[in-house]
């Protein structure tokens, strides 16, 4: 089952998770997002749809938006092989999503939980501003919802510090 914006947001409520929604133009970039206004800039997420070199393991990667992930520490410090960006195919195969619309809520859409999400420890029993698996919005929810929800769902969660490169 595909997870649109539309079912994203009747999940919150369903669930009672309150949230906030900002309407905005179409967002692909942490670059054009610094152009949108935003009620909590402190509380946008990066997300990095990674792979590995072998195309084996897959990693959904959220940091807070102003900071620069350094890959090759991740790796060590998380005991992965090679990493780089995912293609736009795998995107959409895995998370059903087209780039510029990454997001957590994407891995609601990953039917067999294949793709590990890690979190930035910066943002825990705070807010978090992702994407409804649309970039022309932002939803504003308190973090330890959003990483329930996708628990629930069952995809490996590790929440950790992300230091910047």
């Amino acid at each position: 089952m595909y997870m649109n914006r539309v079912e994203i947001l009747k999940l919150l409520d369903d669930k009672k998770i309150p949230y906030e929604i900002t309407e905005h133009e179409a967002i692909f970039n942490m670059e054009e997002a610094g152009h949108v206004k935003m009620p909590y800039p402190e509380a946008e997420a990066k997300n990095l749809f990674l792979r590995d070199d072998k195309k084996r393991n897959w990693y959904l990667v959220t940091v807070k938006g102003h900071k620069k992930l350094d890959l090759r520490r991740f790796q060590a410090e998380h005991g992965t092989r090679r990493l780089s960006f995912a293609s736009d195919h795998d995107l959409m195969k895995y998370l059903k999503l087209i780039p510029g619309a990454v997001t957590p809520f994407g891995l609601l859409n990953d039917d067999t939980c294949t793709v590990q999400f890690f979190l930035d420890s910066d943002f825990l029993h705070e807010r978090i501003g992702v994407h409804p698996n649309d970039n022309t919005a932002s939803i504003w929810m308190h973090t330890d919802d959003l990483v329930s929800i996708i628990q629930e769902h069952g995809n490996p969660v590790t929440i950790t510090e992300m230091k910047e490169d």
